[in-house]
């Protein structure tokens, strides 16, 4: 087995909690300069803010709803050393809320890239497993770089210039079919990726909007698996208040799941919010709804385990895919397990 050379799981991703003060402020304490940071008010109503350095930090994208990439200057000003700074925009730092950010370290701005057919500008971080790929579709079917040696186990798509839902591949549903984090449908045959796996230097796409239009500028959050850091799979729930145990392999500290057969909301967790079971709290990346705090789920040493029957995450008998990364990894580089708690 390959272990991670990850000791510590927070210098490549990191969870932090804040509160918006109405005006602008810094966030310390991720532990980290973030490449592509993920904001939700918990709060309130306001939609997901995603926001990357490929792009730079005035544009964002949001994960619910089919919108076009926006321009603001308000939102997230700057990625700094140990986090970012805030601007007075409402839905990123509005007095008093509680807001969540996500926050993942790939390799600065990016470079060129030339391994598909198609250039591309791609920030990668072959360490963790994670790379930011930026390019402009071609009119044809066509491969595109992805910088990270190996082959990654879930992409997530935007199209930043028109509004389109956003297309997601996951190695458990595989090349054929596809699913869009902007909805809750179920996962959808569609020949988005010319039924071809990514491969350790690119990814294939036809020319579509969702994945590469042409003329379209294109964005690509690319994540590979790596032992004992991150973790992406399927399980079949069991509708069981005592509910279905995915093993991990680590102590997760966020979790992205969907419920593929049927229609059902994504889910976001995390270890911060509450942070103790079974109280950890959900938000959705298909909508802007505000946080839901129904006790469903422990986190565990070494997975999660499903402490409820509700159809969205363990519906007896349907398939869900997932993708996870640590709190902190159960091995590193010398492959002692860390102590359960």
């Amino acid at each position: 087995m390959a272990y991670t050379t990850i000791n510590k799981s927070t210098d490549y991703f990191n969870t932090k909690l804040y509160t918006g003060n109405g005006s602008t402020q810094s966030i310390t304490g991720v532990g980290f300069e973030p490449s592509l940071t993920w904001l939700k008010d918990r709060d309130n109503t306001y939609s997901h803010q995603l926001v990357d350095v490929v792009r730079g930090n005035t544009k964002y994208l949001n994960s619910d709803g089919t919108d076009a990439e926006g321009t603001a200057s308000d939102r997230v000003t700057s990625f700094d050393s140990d986090g970012f700074s805030l601007g007075s925009y409402i839905g990123t730092n509005k007095s008093s809320s509680n807001v969540a950010s996500w926050n993942w370290k790939a390799n600065g701005a990016g470079s060129a890239n030339t391994d598909g057919s198609i250039n591309s500008t791609v920030s990668a971080n072959t360490t963790s497993g994670f790379s930011i790929v930026s390019w402009q579709g071609s009119g044809s079917n066509a491969t595109i770089g992805h910088g990270l040696g190996v082959a990654p186990s879930m992409i997530i798509f935007f199209n930043r210039d028109y509004a389109i839902n956003h297309a997601v591949y996951h190695k458990s549903i595989g090349a054929t079919k596809t699913l869009y984090l902007s909805l809750t449908d179920a996962s959808a045959t569609v020949n988005y990726y010319q039924d071809t796996a990514p491969t350790s230097s690119v990814f294939s796409v036809v020319n579509d909007g969702a994945v590469s239009g042409s003329g379209h500028n294109m964005i690509a959050y690319c994540f590979a698996e790596k032992t004992g850091y991150s973790k992406f799979g399927s399980y079949v729930g069991n509708g069981n208040a005592d509910g279905t145990f995915i093993y991990t392999g680590f102590k997760p500290a966020f979790i992205l799941q969907k419920r593929i057969d049927n229609a059902g909301s994504w889910n976001i967790l995390d270890n911060k919010r509450e942070g103790y079971n079974v109280d950890n709290n959900r938000l959705f990346p298909d909508t802007n709804e505000a946080e839901n705090t129904l006790d469903i789920v422990d986190i565990l040493s070494n997975g999660f385990k499903w402490r409820g029957t509700g159809s969205n995450y363990n519906n007896s008998g349907e398939t869900n895919i997932y993708m996870a990364f640590a709190e902190a990894p159960l091995v590193g580089t010398n492959n002692v397990p860390c102590t359960a708690r």
